[in-house]
């Protein structure tokens, strides 16, 4: 059976750059699940996209789908056959499917004997498969977003689609969506490029030849170079910028990097908010000089083959200067009044409808930074910490919320702790960022969440799905993170505020913390916080203590024998308190394992009082010989009551004793998982 490459391209305006990557992934796996359903084979070659394309390439697709046979069931034998003679439901069987009565045979299934008849099903045509599964395919794409292009009720995607090419080997593909024909034609750059014919073969070829790098890495690739070789002995260096790399990949077909310059004069302005503007708002790369310290140039990246006479980068100077001068403006206007001065405009700022204010929002932080033992610099940073959004400042660059407070308030005379807490308070805005970096920076960051929190999980809004407005997601890994990484036991219940479903949606961070974000083993997260979860500090530091303990040779099998005792108590419906009758206890391995409890228990409080959890794990493992001697020798349902209680007293000892650092009962040894 001939196999061919099948081309899909899908031409369009500008897509957003942060959706490009997933709508690609999400093209690819559709067509590759539908090939397979079709049983038409294929193999991606390429999968790229640019900001107008999504393009696919699949060698090896079969031209026709492979001949099958299909096992056909009819009649019930003892109505299709009577003394060895067809009846009528055989002849009618026979007919509706094209055979003679003679190809006729007997199925036994679960539900007895039928007549049954081997059908040959020719197989499909690839394209006649395609130019039909193709335009739900590409209508399925997942955008955040989508649009009505041809009237309401019409097909939606995120931006009209221009142009399509579908061609399986050399011939096209027909199909129609949105009005646009399939064809073979594409479209290059929009300055650089035309209109050309395509085949899988040479299609990347023709877009380069039309100015069109379709490549990502390889768009990547010329800015990193581009950039390399403007700074290169000019002892300035680019500051590194993976987001903004990623943008400008993808919102270019042909991307080329200049250097640009500015006035050094308005380094006077602070570097955050140089940086803001050029990130944020022209999407330049900062430029460092040989001290590491802000320097009067940017590099721009243009959609471009080059700029021989400067026009684009005069043009992008002069952009860039009247927006230092909007922040220089913005900067020097809102010092006429000071922060202090702002609190009471919180009034006219509205947090949400039902809550409030910020002014109402700050009070209550300062409250909680009170509550939290933040002292006095902490409350004055809480007071102080959401006036910068009545400022110019903020109200132009959003991003320098906090920011731009801290930078006021160090401006204005305010103590340094101050001004760093309102600096920092609305860190970590992810995972990979970092904690507030003092102390009432911590907890006025935790105070501004946990009242978030708190107010929106007690008016209903409970993030579900994808829908989270408040970004409560974020303010909870933010709790969670700094809590931990910062060391303050604050108990998670008291962050909760007494609201059972908040306090179960902080547990639900605090699992995705440590399993997704530091790496520990579902069932080692499931352990510690099985024993405890009120102070994070102290669980981190137990998940580090059983993830170092964990390897050694009598944790496992002890788990194992935990989860056993666990089972034999529930079974056994045992829930009683007390201690081990000794005077019961035969000699041999029930006195042992209780001697070896008892020393071992006073040896884990010191280390326990010591949080040093790795030696208590230690000295716990260290119990494996006895209690598996228990196991083997001793018959814990004795039929004695007293000493089948007794027994069992000894075992639910030892099970809550050493639980409190880790539920091993939770762990999954090698013999389960294999």
């Amino acid at each position: 059976m001939p196999a061919l490459p099948l081309l899909i391209e899908i031409g369009t305006e500008e897509i957003p750059d942060w959706m490009i990557r997933s709508a690609l992934g999400d093209l690819r796996a559709m067509v590759e699940k539908a090939l397979a359903e079709a049983r038409l084979g294929g193999v991606v070659r390429l999968a790229e996209a640019t900001p107008r394309r999504l393009a696919l390439i699949v060698d090896g697709v079969l031209e026709r789908q492979e001949d099958s046979e299909e096992l056909v069931l009819g009649p019930p034998a003892a109505a299709a056959f009577k003394d060895g003679k067809p009846t009528g439901a055989a002849t009618g069987f026979a007919k509706k499917n094209g055979v003679d009565v003679s190809a006729l045979f007997t199925e036994k299934t679960a539900k007895g004997e039928y007549v049954a008849v081997r059908k040959k099903l020719a197989g499909a045509d690839a394209k006649a498969l395609l130019a039909e599964q193709l335009p739900q395919i590409i209508l399925k794409i997942y955008f955040p977003k989508t649009m009505y292009w041809t009237g309401k009720g019409g097909p939606r995607f995120i931006r009209p689609i221009r142009w399509i090419v579908a061609l399986l080997g050399g011939d096209v593909i027909p199909f129609s969506l949105a009005g646009v024909e399939s064809g073979n034609v594409s479209h290059g750059h929009r300055r650089m490029g035309g209109v050309f014919f395509v085949t899988p073969e040479n299609y990347a070829a023709q877009l380069a030849a039309n100015g069109v790098i379709l490549s990502a890495d390889e768009r990547k690739k010329r800015i990193l170079d581009g950039i390399a070789a403007l700074v290169a002995g000019k002892g300035l260096s680019v500051k590194t910028d993976e987001a903004l790399l990623e943008t400008l990949v993808f919102i270019t077909e042909y991307p080329t990097p200049i250097l640009g310059s500015f006035d050094a004069g308005y380094l006077s302005l602070p570097e955050e908010v140089l940086v803001t503007v050029m990130r944020h708002h022209q999407k330049y790369f900062s430029v460092a000089d040989g001290a590491g310290k802000l320097a009067p140039h940017f590099v721009a990246v243009m959609n471009i083959a080059g700029d021989p006479d400067g026009i684009v980068r005069h043009g992008n100077e002069r952009v860039l200067r009247a927006r230092f001068n909007d922040a220089r403006f913005f900067w020097e206007f809102d010092q006429k009044k000071k922060l202090s001065e702002r609190v009471d405009s919180l009034a006219n700022v509205t947090f949400q409808a039902k809550l409030g204010s910020y002014l109402d929002k700050t009070r209550r932080m300062v409250k909680l930074v009170g509550e939290l033992g933040g002292g006095p610099d902490a409350e004055r940073a809480a007071l102080l910490s959401k006036c910068d959004l009545t400022t110019d400042m903020v109200k132009e660059f959003t991003e320098l919320q906090g920011v731009v407070g801290g930078l006021y308030a160090r401006a204005q005379g305010e103590p340094e702790a101050v001004a760093k807490a309102i600096y920092d308070h609305y860190k970590p805005v992810s995972m990979e960022d970092s904690i507030p970096s003092t102390a009432e920076g911590r907890i006025v960051a935790l105070a501004d969440k946990i009242d978030t929190l708190r107010g929106c999980f007690g008016i209903g809004l409970i993030p579900s799905g994808s829908k989270d407005p408040f970004a409560l997601r974020r303010a909870a890994q933010g709790v969670v993170k700094i809590l931990v990484e910062g060391k303050i036991a604050l108990p998670l219940a008291g962050v909760a505020g007494g609201d059972a479903a908040l306090h179960e949606f902080l547990l639900d961070r605090v699992r995705y913390y440590f399993k997704d974000v530091r790496g520990f083993a579902y069932d080692e997260v499931n352990a510690v916080l099985a024993a405890g979860c009120e102070s994070l500090p102290d669980v981190d530091e137990r998940m580090i203590a059983i993830q170092a303990v964990r390897p050694t040779a009598d944790f496992e099998p002890l788990a194992a024998s935990f989860k056993r005792i666990k089972n034999i108590l529930r079974q056994a419906s045992f829930e009683a308190k007390g201690e081990v009758d000794g005077s019961l206890l035969e000699s041999g391995p029930q006195a042992e394992l209780l001697a070896a409890f008892q020393q071992a228990k006073s040896k884990v409080a010191v280390f326990r009082e010591q949080r040093d959890y790795r030696s208590a794990l230690s000295v716990i493992a260290s119990l494996r010989p006895q209690v598996d001697q228990f196991f083997d020798k001793v018959l814990v349902n004795a039929p004695d009551a007293k000493v089948r209680h007794n027994r069992l007293t000894l075992l639910a000892n030892l099970l809550t004793e050493f639980s409190s650092i880790a539920d091993f009962s939770e762990i999954v040894t090698s013999s389960q998982a294999s």
